[in-house]
């Protein structure tokens, strides 16, 4: 009996919207690094540092007796190493970390 095509698994790849053999999406992955953590907004998009974020819900910001509004656009986050923290910058709030399931990549 001989192997065929047919009896191989296929894994649906969400980035190209295609069904590709297992071995194929395998043998593309980057080897991964223990070191890197993945952070994904609150749609799932990995984010990085230097993106850009708008928030989806109003925040209170505790401390500095503000509300952050819903579509607030945040510049430039840094990635903490906290797979659900980035770090922000905005005016009049130093030291601001948001969490990455209130915002969404713009």
């Amino acid at each position: 009996m001989s192997a065929d095509s047919s009896d191989e698994d296929y894994v649906y790849d969400e980035v190209s919207g295609e069904w590709l053999p297992a071995a194929e999406l395998r043998a593309r992955a980057p080897a991964a690094d223990p070191d890197v953590v993945e952070v994904r907004d609150s749609v799932g998009n990995l984010l990085a540092d230097g993106d850009q974020v708008t928030l989806i819900k109003d925040l209170d910001v505790k401390g500095a007796g503000q509300t952050l509004r819903r579509g607030t656009l945040i510049k430039s986050i840094r990635l903490t190493g906290d797979p659900q923290e980035i770090d922000c910058k905005f005016d009049g709030i130093k030291g601001l970390v948001l969490r990455a399931e209130f915002v969404k990549k713009r």
